[in-house]
């Protein structure tokens, strides 16, 4: 990691899957990058970037943060760390296409997390699909509603455990961008998912490419 650490506290331009950033590296984990534009610190798993490029140029300085979030203590911060560390807490993720989801991490499995949103309740995402994440400013809540989280619901150690629970029900998945991820789920089992969709055809798509699928 000693590439990142010419970087630290400098600021960059980071492009990751579908956007770019540029702000001050504030720290890195194995598997994670911090990022502060000035605003919000972005946590974006190392996964998803595709290239890091340190700026030179002085008058495009940001200040630096007073304050660094899940900075503790000297414990190196990984992936999962800061996942866990903002259970409970109003964030904001990016998983698929331009639009965020607004919301509370209510738990974290071992290849997925348990994502209650406002507009769509629970969302389940496999970790290896979440691009970015940042923290709402204390105080401050999606759509200005401080709703009381659900119960924890019954969840399977593993995604594709999870998927078999909501075999025979209706399913979204990848939040509906695609007509063909919206039915009934026949099987969650294995590589392949089988779906019949709305004008009864039998769908299959692969399990490792599922971004996020939500019970209606």
């Amino acid at each position: 990691m000693n590439h990142f650490s010419r970087m630290l506290n400098k600021q960059i331009k980071l492009k990751i899957t579908g956007h770019s950033f540029k702000g001050i590296l504030t720290d890195f984990g194995n598997d994670i990058l911090v990022l502060f534009d000035g605003k919000k610190f972005f946590y974006i798993p190392l996964l998803h970037v595709k290239k890091a490029v340190l700026i030179e140029e002085e008058n495009q300085e940001i200040n630096q943060p007073s304050v660094l979030p899940f900075s503790e203590d000297d414990t190196p911060i990984s992936y999962r760390s800061i996942l866990t560390n903002a259970k409970g807490l109003y964030t904001q993720i990016h998983v698929l296409g331009k639009t965020p989801l607004h919301g509370t991490i209510i738990n974290v499995l071992s290849d997925y997390l348990v994502f209650y949103a406002p507009v769509y309740k629970l969302i389940y995402i496999p970790l290896a699909h979440l691009k970015w994440l940042t923290l709402y400013e204390q105080n401050t809540s999606p759509y200005s509603v401080h709703s009381d989280l659900p119960a924890a619901p019954s969840l399977s150690r593993s995604f594709e455990e999870q998927l078999k629970k909501f075999e025979g029900k209706i399913a979204v998945f990848d939040m509906g961008e695609d007509p063909d991820k919206i039915g009934l789920l026949k099987n969650g089992k294995g590589n392949l998912i089988e779906l019949i969709n709305a004008n009864k055809e039998t769908v299959y798509f692969k399990l490792n490419h599922v971004k996020s699928v939500y019970i209606p």
